[in-house]
Order: C-alpha cells, then sequence, then structure tokens
C-alpha cells in the first residue's frame, strides 16, 4: 500500500523530498543506530533502541526505508537466517548532515550530550569520509573494515567516562 507521504510529486523541491524521505520521527535515528552502534538485525535495531521503539512502528519504518533506497536485505545464503539491514550509498551520503545535525542538537554546557557525537565532530570532515567508506565496505560490499572507527570512538567515549580523558583519536594514515 502506497501511502500519500510516499509518492513524490512531479518536480518536488529537494528539501519537501528530503523532509517527506527523513523527516519522521524515527528514520534518522534508525539511520544513527545502524551507522554508528553498528545494529543491523530488526531485534538488534529494536533491543537497542535507546528511545524505546515500538516492534510495528520499526517495522513499517524499516519498510519505508527500504522503499526509499536508504537500506537494502542484505543477501543471506541460509534461508532459515534473517536477513540484515544494509545501509545504501544515498544513506552513507547523510552521514555529514547526521553529524552536522548531531552536533547542532548538542547541549551547549560542558560534560553534557552525546560525548560519541562530540567525538565524531571533533573528528571532521576527514574522519567523515573515513566512516562513510567503513559503512561502503561493511553496507555494499560486505566486508568488515580492518580498524573500525566506530570501535574507535566507542572506546575513546569510554576512556573519557572512565577518567582517562580526553582522548585524541589516532591521526588519520590514509590521508
Amino acid at each position: 500500500m502506497t501511502r500519500p507521504e510516499d509518492t513524490a510529486p512531479a518536480g518536488e523541491d529537494p528539501l519537501c523530498r528530503a523532509t517527506r524521505l527523513l523527516g519522521d520521527r524515527w528514520t534518522l535515528l534508525i539511520l544513527r543506530d545502524i551507522m554508528f552502534d553498528g545494529h543491523r538485525g530488526f531485534r538488534e535495531l529494536k533491543d537497542g533502541s535507546r528511545e524505546g521503539i515500538a516492534s510495528n512502528i520499526l517495522s513499517a519504518r524499516l519498510k519505508r526505508m527500504v522503499a526509499a533506497g536508504l537500506l537494502t536485505r542484505a543477501p543471506q545464503a541460509d534461508a532459515r537466517r534473517r536477513r540484515p539491514y544494509a545501509l545504501t550509498e544515498a544513506a552513507i551520503a547523510l552521514l555529514p548532515a547526521i553529524v552536522e545535525l548531531c552536533a547542532w542538537g548538542l547541549d551547549p554546557a560542558p560534560g553534557t550530550g552525546d560525548l560519541r557525537a562530540r567525538l565524531f565532530y571533533g573528528g571532521g570532515p576527514r574522519l567523515w569520509r573515513r566512516f562513510q567508506d567503513e559503512l561502503r565496505a561493511e553496507h555494499l560490499q560486505d566486508r568488515p573494515a580492518r580498524l573500525s572507527i566506530r570501535v574507535r570512538l566507542s572506546e575513546a567515549e569510554g576512556d573519557v567516562i572512565n577518567g582517562f580523558g580526553p582522548i585524541a583519536l589516532p591521526a588519520d594514515r590514509a590521508a
């Protein structure tokens, strides 16, 4: 069933299109959980949701995101296993916009807000491009990156929380 908000009118304004595809409460949060937390399966997304998304809403959003070309269902050799969701290039291209939205949404008081978002934003566009490359390898080529920025950010976040930080992320070796 096609919903009116899923149908693009001819000559649709780019901001209208972006809002139609991304403007609900859950789509960007689901993309965040796939990108930054590495959740790929329905159960992982449901159980890992910090905001507590309901199963029926998650199911509907995932279907819409697949239909919109933001996600695909990864091929699975074993038909008995669930197929994980994979980001498309269109979703990976949203990374800088998502980072900018996270930075805009940070609480200005020191020591508050999402530490991982602060660390990631502080890494700048060069770090973002490397993370996009890792996401492409993981989601489009189905091969994990050797040294995951997601893991490095998580470790740096843990170090700061445990009193070993502030931590600078290792220098970018791949120019």
